[in-house]
């Protein structure tokens, strides 16, 4: 290129500095790391959001986590009301046997027991039983709970 002079004296071509321009290699070479690291950031962030197959499986792993900690959470939610379950059965259970006792002494001699009372001993004499059952309740509700809240009902 040639340089051309204007009509105030000032030279212009390709030995002028740019404005705000580098002052020197060394300012140059640091700029254009600086260009190239912002570059790079860019260009990776458009292929993380370009990688949609790799995206989906970080989502699908995350909401595998989710699902393993509110199973553990259901558990022990199943497990604690299946405890409460049992523990009011056998409250009920000692206290529906002291109560047929004392109308089975106030009664005649050859009254029978209510079916109350047989299902009361059916549950002390397999308490595992009530247990899986109140457990099963348990998972029942804590399972509509969380489909409701799923849904927005609550």
């Amino acid at each position: 290129m040639t340089d051309a002079t204007s009509r105030d004296g000032s030279r212009s071509g390709s030995t002028e500095q740019p404005v705000g321009g580098a002052k020197g290699p060394d300012e140059l070479r640091r700029q254009i790391e600086q260009t190239r690291g912002q570059l790079g950031d860019t260009v990776e962030e458009l292929a993380g959001k370009a990688d949609v197959k790799g995206r989906a499986k970080a989502r699908a792993a995350d909401l595998k986590d989710k699902a393993g900690a509110m199973s553990v959470q259901l558990r022990s939610s199943a497990a604690h009301a299946g405890h409460t379950v049992h523990d009011k059965a056998g409250r009920a259970g000692h206290a529906a046997h002291a109560k047929a006792g004392r109308a089975k002494s106030a009664a005649e001699p050859h009254a029978r027991p209510g079916r109350a009372r047989g299902a009361v001993r059916a549950g002390l004499g397999h308490p595992r039983v009530v247990l899986a059952a109140g457990a099963a309740a348990g998972v029942v509700v804590a399972a509509s709970l969380v489909r409701r809240r799923q849904h927005g009902h609550c």
